[in-house]
């Protein structure tokens, strides 16, 4: 029990500092901070009030993450009525600020309270409600565990520690936040006379915050803003401790605890249970109205749910094959349900996986799994992977990674006919499998905190900038010259022509890219010119027929962000 609530308050911690929280400061500095500061003349201002605000928001972060969705399926109501309240209760609460008679207003149904205390001025457990029902932290290996364990019911005391202890700490920084905007009001004269004016400063900034919360303004901030905390969630998560503690990879739960029946490269169909739940997702595209479909919904039809990445290289020879399934069978009662499940952070901004969806002739659903929450649901650890599932909704196969197509098209057209034995089925898809066999490099990630295979001389990390080639460079690793930027999620060059030099054993060599310039490619003497533009994507670098080793070298102009090589 002490490990697991530290490794929720940890990850807590760690989720307290990052971006995610900053849309929520303004409010929190002024509404928590310095409204609770002792002005000149005030009197009925709550020293508490710091306190107040961080514990309703702990309360309500803690309760509505745990037992809200199972509170709103019983009460036949929407899955966001807690998140359109609590937008709702911060423009009340936001107005009464601005306006004292407002104020009075929304105090009546509350005044056969004794000793209330729902004031704006004096309390701030209801506005810490309020905040912690919009509130919406990073997502993190802790907070996964969390939200699959809630959605699907699994609460038992491990679950409420986590939960509670992650609560705490990712409320701590914003109640250190919380209490510095209180000495500061308290401390500058200037805040001390104009009580009147932290009060609407307060009540504007709330407004704001509701308003941008509608609109998903945050998750633009987060975009533009990169992740200073990716590493340290990373090396937290990653840990073999967190892992088994938090049971990743997924939580075994009453919907996906048979999934081990199946086995990868099975030659026969099995019986895995019923498929586990579609949840967590953010956006649908590619169906009606863009409106989301659930499992339950296709009892009659062969489901194939397909988790891919749109810069996975990987899935993109995996792709073609499902789409080819799709095109031949949906007339004979199959669904495909695309799973995006992102690897990168330019993953999960929708238009990029439409363009890439777009790209690869993707027309089946597609659902943005931006959280996880449906690879976790399927204890799913791989891109790709396929769960066949047949028309009462048990899953029959599994099929992780590439390759075993002939077996999958297989394995469709039986549950077809099972589910219905006059069907006449097509003539069978004839696209070329293009699995890599033999021994390949592994995926090279260039960030330092994912990096792999780096065979250079250097310390690689944030905190080196300048790099050289190493007198020889070990086959399947890679090496800087030049002076770099290493991120969270890419490099950088900082000076003209800096290069990578990579060893490699494949057929095919690509690299992800984005940005807007040119990279120079140099192979066996010879070398040409990619051009650069737009999202992060895939380039090819390298294409031959069989599999071959060797070493090239791409130079970077400015403007380009390196983010890995993938190998075929």
């Amino acid at each position: 029990m002490l490990t697991l609530a530290l490794i929720g308050f940890v990850g807590g911690l760690i989720t307290g500092i990052s971006p995610c929280i900053l849309p929520v400061l303004p409010v929190i500095f002024f509404s928590g901070g310095a409204q609770g500061a002792r002005g000149e003349g005030t009197a009925t201002v709550s020293r508490w009030r710091p306190y107040l605000v961080i514990s309703g928001l702990v309360v309500s972060f803690s309760v509505f993450t745990l037992v809200g969705s199972l509170l709103l399926a019983l009460l036949h109501l929407p899955q966001d009525f807690i998140r359109w309240a609590g937008l709702i209760v911060l423009v009340l609460i936001g107005i009464g600020l601005i306006v004292p008679k407002f104020e009075h207003i929304l105090e009546k149904p509350f005044s056969w309270i004794p000793q209330r205390n729902v004031s704006t001025e004096r309390g701030g457990f209801f506005l810490g409600i309020a905040l912690g029902a919009v509130y919406v932290p990073c997502a993190g290996p802790v907070l996964a565990a969390i939200t699959v364990a809630g959605s699907t019911g699994r609460i038992g005391i491990e679950t409420i520690i986590l939960t509670v202890t992650f609560a705490v700490g990712a409320a701590l920084p914003l109640l250190a936040f919380a209490l510095a905007g209180r000495r500061v009001a308290e401390r500058v004269k200037t805040f001390r006379k104009h009580q009147r004016g932290i009060r609407m400063t307060g009540g504007i900034v709330m407004i704001a915050l509701a308003i941008g919360l509608v609109f998903n303004v945050p998750q633009l901030l987060q975009r533009v803003i990169p992740d200073y905390t990716s590493a340290l969630q990373d090396t937290f998560g990653g840990t073999s401790q967190v892992e088994e503690s938090l049971n990743l990879g997924g939580l075994v739960n009453d919907q996906n605890k048979e999934l081990d029946q199946c086995h990868n490269n099975a030659t026969m169909l099995e019986s895995c249970g019923t498929a586990p739940d579609i949840m967590g997702i953010q956006e649908w595209f590619n169906t009606p109205g863009n409106e989301p479909i659930a499992l339950d919904e296709l009892r009659g039809k062969v489901v194939l749910v397909d988790f891919w990445a749109y810069s996975c290289i990987n899935c993109q020879r995996s792709v073609p094959h499902v789409t080819a399934w799709y095109d031949r069978y949906k007339d004979s009662g199959l669904e495909v349900i695309g799973i995006h499940s992102p690897e990168y952070a330019f993953e999960k901004e929708p238009r990029n996986v439409k363009a890439g969806a777009e790209a690869l002739g993707i027309d089946y659903p597609v659902a943005l799994d931006n959280t996880l929450s449906t690879w976790t649901n399927y204890r799913n650890r791989y891109w790709p992977a396929h769960y066949l599932v047949d028309a009462t909704g048990v899953v029959r196969n599994v099929q992780f990674g590439e390759g075993n197509y002939t077996d999958t098209e297989d394995f469709i057209r039986a549950l077809l006919k099972d589910a219905d034995p006059g069907l006449q089925l097509p003539a069978r898809t004839d696209v070329a499998d293009t699995t890599p066999t033999g021994k390949i490099t592994q995926e090279t990630f260039l960030s330092p905190n994912k990096v792999r295979n780096f065979g250079g001389q250097e310390k690689y990390s944030a905190l080196t900038t300048s790099f050289a080639y190493p007198a020889t460079l070990p086959p399947d690793t890679f090496a800087l010259d030049g002076n770099w930027k290493l991120d969270g999620q890419y490099i950088t060059p900082t000076t003209p022509a800096a290069g990578i030099r990579l060893g490699y054993h494949a057929s095919e060599v690509r690299i992800v890219l984005a940005g807007e310039g040119t990279v120079t490619l140099t192979i066996d003497g010879t070398t040409r010119t990619i051009h650069v533009s737009g999202t992060p994507k895939s380039y090819e670098l390298l294409s031959t027929a069989s599999l071959g080793a060797g070493t090239l070298e791409v130079r970077f102009g400015s403007g380009i962000q390196a983010y890995s090589f993938t190998f075929g």
